[in-house]
């Protein structure tokens, strides 16, 4: 793949000796990487993600291809929606806001992150894929209407004074607890962001409960929630959800049969 994708050499100038004309210096960096666990996404400094190239680094979470799963399930929801108005919540390297703005090109997009070193990685992502989305950094943990010191693109993206006309909210947030650390591969423990991974192990809906929270607020009626979810905690998320008012609440399998997904009407 760094051959490939770094160095644009085929699997046939691999064979017929051309890597011994590359930069030594480089070569023997990327391969020190490589050896020492780091994720080629990180080395390479890109991901694909459902059919297009987002740039990464260590700041952002590498996209799965799970979440772009997530991405379609928003997709058909809103496909004949004249004009929907969506939300993305702790949007890492922008992956699901450039994705749906790029998928659903009529949908007003805006993206929030606490780390202004994600929205940097989102911002130059949506440029590259020339699509619009409003990047704002908001602490998920802190989603209050007031607090929020939205910009003017923002406002008009999410309100309308006191209406309610967000139709869609998705969020991957961190999901896994703490515990489940010493069951995860090193190369993810050693180089992507604690800050997107990991919740408390005594309060692992702690994201979903205050964006959910927010989304009774913020969502028009007949809105929808959509998450990327821990299967362990998908019937206490399911119980939370329905406990807030939330209704028609589906709880979806990914690709691989695992309980991955969750959506609720408001």
């Amino acid at each position: 793949m760094v051959m490939e994708v770094g160095f644009d050499l085929s699997m046939t100038d691999i064979v017929c000796g051309k890597v011994e004309s590359l930069d030594e210096c480089e070569l023997g960096s990327i391969q020190r990487r490589l050896l020492a666990g780091e994720p080629v996404q990180y080395v390479l400094g890109r991901a694909d993600f459902g059919g297009r190239t987002f740039m990464v680094s260590p700041g952002v979470l590498i996209p799965r291809p799970e979440t772009y799963e997530l991405c379609q399930h928003v997709v058909r929801h809103l496909a004949h929606h004249p004009a929907p108005t969506v939300l993305d919540i702790g949007t890492g390297s922008g992956c699901i806001a450039c994705t749906l703005a790029a998928e659903l090109p009529q949908a007003q997009v805006t993206a929030w992150d606490i780390s202004e070193e994600a929205l940097d990685v989102a911002r130059r992502n949506a440029e590259a894929l020339h699509v619009s989305v409003a990047f704002e950094q908001v602490d998920a943990l802190q989603l209050s209407i007031v607090n929020c010191q939205l910009s003017a693109r923002a406002l008009l993206a999410c309100y309308q004074r006191d209406a309610r006309i967000l139709h869609t909210i998705v969020s991957n947030p961190p999901y896994i607890g703490q515990s489940e650390a010493a069951t995860m591969e090193p190369w993810v423990l050693k180089h992507e962001p604690h800050l997107a991974l990991f919740v408390p192990d005594d309060d692992p809906l702690l994201f979903y409960r205050h964006i959910a929270d927010y989304a009774m607020t913020a969502l028009c009626d007949d809105g929808m929630l959509f998450f990327e979810i821990n299967p362990r905690y998908s019937e206490a998320l399911r119980q939370m959800l329905t406990a807030k008012g939330f209704h028609d609440i589906q709880v979806i399998d990914d690709l691989y049969g695992k309980q991955r997904f969750i959506s609720a009407c408001k």
